[in-house]
């Protein structure tokens, strides 16, 4: 039996133990009712030879590289159809190690465009280490091929500490600390490296989770901002796009395992408790019920907007609420950003 077929049959607790051959622990979930799985003698729907995979949500069936043909046709039609970038625009990847960035970058480069990827080290123990390895030997044995080039930030050699130390020296959850950090170091590398857009691995089952969120508590300004493209709206912004948004996490799993791109599986220790998990369970179930309901969920969200004018609402209330931070340059709305606060109340804390 070839090597991704058997790996894409495997018990889904088989994701609880770590392995040497991580491809096979990434393909175990991919038999879970309602997404991406394994069939029979089921032929393609493309190509009418033997089926490796089945979409139920889009009613078909492929083999791999009909497969591999349908997700770069997803992230080509994302491209084009939210004006995302070019082929001569220069794309930075915000990479993981976990296989939707992975992915992404795997994709872009594929495409034909221009694109090199960003790792921020957080500083977790063994977890930071392995992310770091899947990066940089993803960049080594097959960006490197299109001349592409990583950047690695580690935070501790500007902090001083990981991110589970920064959190608890400031005394903010872990996860709002990280978010800060990477939001900052994203768009400070894109900017200062003359990137023309920053491209995100959120896919579409991460966008559906947060616009449940978002919807629950009615966060209006965070539902402007939904889109999977945000402008670069003032100087010292980078263009931010989420090229994935239509393809389902299951499919980005398949499409790793298929194509023999090794990733970290487990989630980040310190997402434990995160609400966007729940949130991602509830969808997972009605999806499981109606194949396609966070396709139409998320979707239908973006269509009700293009009549809205979100683009241009946003670029008008940034640039009449953002300024230069004071210490930094980046924008914000207060004197000082948010990192540069940050970092001062770390700095306070470690010479107390």
């Amino acid at each position: 039996m070839p090597f991704a077929r058997l790996a894409l049959r495997m018990p889904l607790l088989a994701l609880i133990h770590r392995s040497a051959s991580c491809l096979i622990m990434c393909g175990a979930g991919l038999q879970s009712p309602g997404y991406a799985r394994m069939i029979g003698t089921m032929n393609c729907t493309r190509c009418k030879t033997k089926a490796v995979l089945k979409l139920p949500r889009h009613n078909a069936a492929f083999c791999k590289d009909c497969f591999n043909s349908f997700v770069h046709d997803q992230v080509y039609k994302a491209i084009r159809s939210q004006e995302m970038f070019g082929k001569n625009d220069r794309i930075l990847v915000a990479v993981s190690g976990g296989k939707d960035s992975l992915a992404l970058w795997d994709i872009l480069l594929k495409l034909g465009y221009k694109t090199d990827a960003l790792y921020v080290n957080l500083g977790i123990g063994g977890y930071s280490e392995s992310s770091q390895e899947k990066v940089v030997h993803f960049s080594k044995t097959v960006a490197a091929g299109y001349g592409a080039v990583l950047h690695i930030h580690t935070v501790e050699r500007e902090g001083g500490a990981g991110i589970r130390e920064l959190a608890m020296m400031v005394h903010r959850p872990t996860c709002s600390t990280c978010g800060t950090i990477k939001r900052y170091q994203f768009n400070r590398i894109a900017v200062e490296q003359g990137y023309d857009v920053m491209a995100t691995g959120h896919n579409l089952d991460d966008e559906a989770a947060r616009l449940l969120g978002n919807v629950l508590h009615w966060q209006n300004e965070y539902l402007e901002k939904q889109g999977p493209s945000l402008p670069a709206s003032v100087d010292g912004f980078a263009k931010k796009v989420k090229p994935l948004y239509r393809l389902a996490e299951r499919e980005l799993a398949a499409y790793c395992v298929l194509n023999g791109i090794d990733y970290v599986v487990e989630e980040c220790p310190m997402a434990q408790g995160a609400r966007t998990l729940l949130y991602k369970e509830v969808l997972n179930r009605l999806e499981t019920e109606s194949p396609g309901t966070k396709q139409m969920f998320y979707w239908g969200f973006l269509e009700k907007s293009r009549t809205t004018e979100m683009p241009t609402n946003i670029m008008e209330k940034d640039r009449s609420t953002l300024h230069p931070c004071s210490l930094c340059g980046q924008p914000t709305t207060a004197e000082t950003c948010s990192y540069c606060k940050l970092m001062a109340r770390a700095n306070t804390s470690t010479a107390g």
